[in-house]
């Protein structure tokens, strides 16, 4: 069975998956008795194409608009005026001075030669009632009219379907079409031949439990819905900076509005349509909404930025111009919804699972029936009367016929596939509750394959608040753990030193210091601008006048890459200086003088060098993040369209940054261990810092190595292939290094890799992994965007939680085939073997399909959602190679349907013996029992599956709220079936001694299956 899956359902991938992949297994899959139901949760590979055509045109419409507005450029000065724009009146009523029409119409056409007849973007700021400096005024009356006249931020999305489309979704099935049909057949032809209400009873039976099936699988369904659409909200709880009455905050995108500004960095994605104000070397990847993978430069000569861009380098301040469904945007993401998540491959190999079992009961379906009805034509030749045929004979032929069917609907396990999705859905919920957002359903279960995780330094294993605690200035080395040494620091260095040490803390930096709407100070910014803004406030400095004493020509912001980031600013008597700080030995590597102890700007010698990196390594070995401050004064010729120098700085000073470990890393990298997963520390830090917080975590041990990003690349393939299995840390390396390492675990050594990323440059290392884990704090938009996971609290510990739960998931289905595929061979092997042997079928259609949703939706609601617990973490993981029916499964099944098989047969053949049954009903009696047997062996191979390999069963059972619901319900209505709708079910009521018997059958299959888990098996 598993070859036969690999090679018709193993094309899909976790991840990225063609449509060719996609399409090819839909082809192979047969006998469907629900295709809505079944295809509910695989990708609309039809509106897939359609958001790609409308990518492939707002590129070709990008691409047009783009060379007008240049040809525009050329001649915009030389052409007379258009007719002037006419304000509407309803907008002009509202105190505007343009329509959202004209607004849409310039930014998405690129129209510059438009754009400068209302006045620039200046013009626009005026026209929108709004302000460059301070945004919008926060009046609840003028945001509701603006919010008329411009629209809201959202996207038009699927509504929620109630309860009732699932159940006419139910409905669909096919099988219980057919069954409906016999149903009604029944009715008629009883209540002509034996009246009402007797003659309605076979019928009727058939009915009740048609609906219960599909009342009980709707509201599985319709709770499942629900769930995705929790998780769906929060997937799109994005948050910007923007300034709304003067004050900096953060506002959710869906309550931007025309006229807000928006404050922009590295990562962010553009939130809606709008203008660039001002900003520096800002790129813009516009890849996904046209598809065009090179960054465009936007600028004052072009300011046009859309909606779902990202930010690829620099920072800016945007007009919000378009929001809505008025952006391309808005428009493309509608149709991108529908267009749904990719099928996992869970899910795929399950619908392959399901269309084997479904040919074989369909073949033994048509058997069956055939040899029923083959006896039933005997009986009439042999009694002559073949001619003549009653009521009853048609009834008989009837109810074999309805057998056949309930058969297909045992036999096609429907919900197994399903089953996938009901244990992702309670899983990705229970996950949100410990602290990590699933983005897409397959990460799930990959997770729980995971063999390697790479994993960032800050913020992830350290706690990301940072404080400087030690300072290298003038060549002495100060502690300013304390707001007392912090204070007393100035005292002790000469002010020129203390004056470019703030010039240079508070104009290099991408952080910003503003009071809030309570009229205190905040710091906002990334935690190491943060540490390194609040060093400078403690050191007795004003931010905004620092500020104002210079002006900014040309920013250069941090990223990975370079570890660097420099400024020039404009000094008051004209002179340009460039500031840079970044990693420690990078920048110092570009001084050649420094500051002495007098505040002189001094040649730098080799021994001041040794110990400002004597400095760096004693800071790095108290695990602190190290940043060097230098500076250097630039030639009045220097444009914003220069190189900032690379070299000839002077160094102003070094500082220490303690980051402290999170608490529970050490416990949670040890878990790891044990779980056979190997935990990698790659970080863009000094390696000495990074060796001692890998120490600290427990991820560097005898025998691991270390290794500097430089070093790494510079390795030939065959000594990468030997050196990264031994490589534990990681330190000073670029996106690409992570990339690489990425790709050689992945490849070369098979492995399934989680990596984690909080930085735009993460993005390609994310999208190769096999699981993305992008950090929900410290993380850019861009990288959650490339991630499966967001961790909400950027906490290791939560990644070790997110891999208890992929693993629980993937136990969970297995579970659950188990259970299911047990019930599906007995069921068939028992109804096709009494036909072909005895003639007649000891299991009815009713009862069928009571044992149909016990093994289905009942089965995968107690199975599907058993929550993790931490013996899950003391096993090896799957990998990539791991059989999905392992042999563990196939022993369990093959013993536990023996042991069925066999029960079901001794009580056709002694039964009555067995339980000293006789009189007119005493075949009825005995199908009661055996009926009752089946279903109780069902209900102890429950609980027997809820392990695969351990022979305690009960630890934690009492913990599984939904487990003990479904069977304690199970129980209840089984004895009312029994006890009471004997004439809907064929059934008749049991004495008590007959019941303890039926109960007792059943849990012998519990001892049987402890012995079955004894036998040893390969567990692959």
């Amino acid at each position: 069975m598993e070859s036969y899956l690999k090679e018709n359902f193993g094309g899909v991938k976790a991840k990225h998956s063609s449509d060719e992949a996609l399409g090819r297994w839909r082809k192979v899959v047969g006998v469907v008795k629900n295709p809505t139901r079944r295809f509910r949760f695989t990708a609309n590979l039809g509106k897939r194409s359609e958001a790609a055509a409308m990518k492939r045109s707002n590129q070709e419409k990008l691409r047009v608009a783009v060379l007008v507005s240049k040809a525009a450029l050329q001649f915009i000065h030389g052409l007379p005026p258009e007719g002037e724009y006419t304000t509407p009146a309803n907008v002009e009523a509202a105190g505007f001075g343009i329509c959202a029409e004209e607004l849409t119409s310039v930014v998405e056409s690129h129209d510059l030669k438009r754009l400068n007849s209302h006045g620039g973007v200046e013009g626009l700021v005026t026209k929108l009632s709004t302000s460059a400096s301070d945004g919008l005024p926060a009046s609840e009356e003028k945001l509701e009219s603006r919010q008329e006249v411009f629209g809201i931020n959202r996207f038009a999305e699927t509504e929620t379907r109630s309860f009732w489309v699932f159940v006419w979704e139910a409905l669909q099935d096919m099988t219980l079409m057919i069954l409906a049909a016999c149903a009604l057949v029944s009715l008629v032809v009883g209540v002509a031949t034996e009246g009402w209400p007797r003659g309605a009873h076979d019928g009727l039976g058939i009915v009740a439990s048609i609906l219960l099936v599909v009342f009980v699988t709707a509201t599985s369904d319709y709770r499942q819905s629900l769930q995705f659409k929790d998780l769906d909200k929060e997937k799109k709880k994005i948050t910007v900076q923007v300034t709304r009455s003067g004050y900096r905050q953060k506002l959710s995108i869906y309550d931007l509005l025309a006229g807000d500004i928006v404050h922009l960095s590295i990562g962010d994605q553009v939130p809606a349509d709008g203008l660039f104000v001002s900003g520096f070397s800002l790129l813009i990847n516009e890849s996904s909404l046209t598809g065009e993978s090179e960054p465009v430069a936007v600028n004052a000569e072009n300011p046009f930025l859309l909606s779902g861009t990202k930010v690829q380098d620099g920072s800016c301040k945007m007009l919000v111009t378009t929001v809505g469904m008025r952006t391309q945007w808005g428009k493309l993401m509608a149709t991108l919804s529908e267009g749904g998540d990719d099928e996992t491959p869970l899910q795929v190999k399950l619908n392959g699972v399901a269309t084997i079992i479904g040919k074989i009961g369909l073949i033994f379906a048509v058997v069956t029936f055939a040899v029923l009805t083959q006896g039933l034509f005997w009986r009439k030749i042999s009694d002559g009367s073949y001619f003549s045929w009653t009521g009853d004979d048609a009834l008989e032929l009837l109810e074999f016929f309805a057998i056949a069917v309930t058969i297909v609907v045992v036999a096609v396990p429907e919900g197994l596939p399903l089953a996938v999705t009901l244990s992702l859905a309670f899983a990705m919920k229970k996950m949100m509750n410990d602290k990590a957002l699933v983005r897409h359903l397959a990460a799930c279960e990959t997770m729980g394959s995971a063999t390697s995780i790479c994993s960032d330094k800050t913020g992830t294993l350290t706690t990301n608040h940072m404080t400087v605690v030690k300072a290298c200035i003038c060549g002495k080395i100060k502690d300013v753990n304390s707001s007392t040494e912090t204070k007393t620091l100035p005292s002790d260095l000469p002010d020129s030193v203390v004056t470019m040490l703030l010039q240079s803390i508070f104009n290099n930096t991408g952080g910003d210091v503003v009071l809030n709407q309570d009229g205190k100070r905040e710091i906002l910014g990334t935690p190491t601008e943060t540490a390194i803004l609040e060093l400078g406030l403690s050191l007795g400095g004003d931010f905004q006048a620092v500020r104002k004493a210079s002006a900014l020509v040309k920013v250069e912001p941090f990223n990975s890459a370079k570890k660097r980031m420099e400024v020039v600013i404009q000094l008051p008597g004209g002179a340009l200086r460039a500031h840079c700080k970044g990693a420690s030995e990078i920048i110092l590597a570009s001084c050649s003088k420094y500051l002495d102890e007098h505040g002189n700007v001094t040649p730098l010698d080799g021994a001041t060098e040794d110990h400002l990196k004597a400095t760096i390594d004693s800071f790095a070995n108290e695990a602190l993040r190290t940043l060097c401050l230098a500076y250097i004064d630039v030639g009045e010729g220097f444009s914003a369209n220069d190189q900032i120098p690379m070299d000839g700085y002077t160094c102003i000073g070094i500082v220490g940054i303690k980051d402290p470990v999170r608490p529970g890393v050490k416990e949670s990298v040890a878990i790891c261990r044990s779980a056979g997963i190997t935990v990698r520390m790659v970080t863009g830090d000094n390696i000495n810092t990074a060796k001692a917080i890998a120490r600290e975590c427990g991820i560097l041990t005898e025998g691991g190595l270390a290794i500097e990003g430089p070093d790494f690349r510079a390795r030939s393939e065959e000594e990468l292939h030997e050196l990264i299995p031994k490589i534990q840390v990681m330190a000073r390396s670029s996106p690409l290094d992570k990339h690489t390492l990425v790709k050689h675990l992945r490849t070369t050594f098979d492995e399934v890799v989680a990596v984690t990323g909080d930085g735009t440059n993460d993005a390609p290392a994310l999208h190769e992994a096999d699981i993305g884990l992008a950090m929900g704090i410290a993380g850019t938009e861009v990288a959650k965007e490339s991630a499966d996971v967001i961790i909400l609290d950027d906490n290791f510990s939560t990644i070790v939680t997110v891999a208890k739960w992929g693993r629980s998931v993937y136990i969970n289905i297995q579970k659950f085939v188990q259970f299911q595929l047990t019930v599906n061979v007995v069921a068939l092997i028992v109804n096709f073997s009494s036909a072909c042997l005895i003639g007649s079928a000891p299991l009815t259609a009713v009862q069928l399909l009571w044992v149909n949703m016990i093994m289905d939706t009942l089965g995968a609601l107690a199975l599907a959602t058993q929550p993790p617990n931490n013996e899950l973490m003391k096993r090896a993981p799957v990998g990539r190679k791991g059989n999905f029916i392992s042999n563990i499964m196939w022993r369990n099944i093959l013993g536990q349907a023996l042991y069925q098989f066999l029960v079901i047969w001794y009580l056709q053949a002694g039964g009555k013996w067995l339980f000293a049954i006789k009189g007119d009903k005493s075949d009825l009696v005995l199908n009661t029992i055996i009926f009752n047997c089946f279903v109780f062996c069902q209900v102890f191979n429950e609980v027997s599956s809820r392990e695969m390999e351990r022979i305690d069963v009960f630890e934690g059972i009492l913990d599984n709220n939904v487990f003990i619901a479904v069977l304690g319900s199970t129980v209840i209505f089984q004895f009312i079936i029994v006890q009471f709708l004997g004439d809907f079910a064929n059934t008749t009521p049991l004495t008590f001694m007959q019941w303890i018997t039926c109960i007792f059958i059943g849990f012998i299959g519990m001892p049987i299956a402890v012995a079955v888990k004894m036998i040893p098996v390969d567990s692959k």
